[in-house]
């Protein structure tokens, strides 16, 4: 059985069960978290269609993600799990499903939804069953820890996209949207960050734009406004994949959860990450 190791703990997040778990309990209650920690029991809601989810180092973006990761108490739990993030390092395929075994993190073990892999890629040729794309890709991994702490046990699917294009992310969206609207029990997480090292308030004023197009599921013009006022916005892709999948089941909107930049958790505000949480919700 394949099995994925840890590319960023201990960077991005600690290495040690213990201590990852502390940490994420500091996301949750950090000011600029949610403020108190999940229940961990489940309801009879659905759980989001998708969530909007910023990746970096837990220090800066953890309590930002920990608004959308609390979406999840309280509800069914998924049965699988979609983490769809860019690929910082144009290395692999276009766009790569990992195929089988499982992800491991400081946590414990994740198995691939390797069936749902492989009905993904027999819905389309644009799509790949690829490990090389994930090795050093941290835009999925850090969002498993979450998912662990929230859900517990589930079933895992990473998705990474080295090709972002509208075209790209307009078909997988609409592949994604073909298996969802047969099946409630999967999630969607899109991992992005927001505008990278600019000024506090310059990276507010452009993020807010880019959030505005989100919130509306306008993913054409999120893509224009991202090209015409140069938002480093690093996983455009997956969130215009999200969106689209959000369209073609009906859904009108996104709700913005937390927006907050790194400067707002250092101090440091003149050159800052911007990091959004968003929540997409079934009809």
């Amino acid at each position: 059985m394949a099995r994925r190791n840890p590319a960023v703990a201990g960077l991005f997040y600690p290495s040690s069960s213990e201590m990852l778990k502390k940490k994420i309990e500091e996301c949750f209650l950090h000011p600029i978290g949610p403020g108190h920690l999940p229940l961990k029991v489940e309801g009879d809601r659905l759980p989001p269609l998708a969530i909007i989810s910023p990746h970096a180092g837990y220090v800066y973006s953890g309590p930002v993600a920990a608004h959308g990761y609390l979406q999840l108490d309280g509800r069914k739990k998924p049965k699988t799990v979609i983490v769809i993030g860019p690929n910082h390092y144009g290395i692999g395929t276009d766009i790569s499903v990992y195929p089988e075994g499982v992800w491991i993190t400081p946590l414990g073990s994740v198995k691939i939804d390797s069936e749902l892999a492989r009905e993904l890629v027999n819905y389309s040729s644009v799509i790949s069953l690829d490990e090389v794309s994930h090795i050093r890709e941290h835009s999925i991994e850090v969002q498993v820890p979450f998912l662990q702490y929230v859900l517990g046990d589930f079933m895992f699917l990473p998705i990474c996209m080295l090709d972002q294009s509208i075209e790209a992310s307009l078909e997988l969206g609409e592949v994604l949207g073909e298996v969802l609207k047969k099946r409630k029990d999967i999630m969607l997480v899109a991992s992005t960050d927001f505008s990278h090292y600019e000024p506090h308030e310059v990276a507010v004023r452009k993020d807010s734009i880019a959030l505005e197009k989100i919130k509306n599921l306008d993913l054409e013009s999120l893509y224009r406004v991202i090209r015409e006022m140069d938002i480093t916005m690093c996983g455009y892709g997956p969130v215009a994949t999200v969106l689209k999948v959000a369209r073609e089941l009906d859904v009108k909107e996104a709700e913005l959860l937390k927006y907050a930049t790194s400067g707002d958790v250092t101090g440091d505000r003149a050159s800052v990450v911007g990091y959004g949480s968003l929540k997409i919700e079934h009809l």
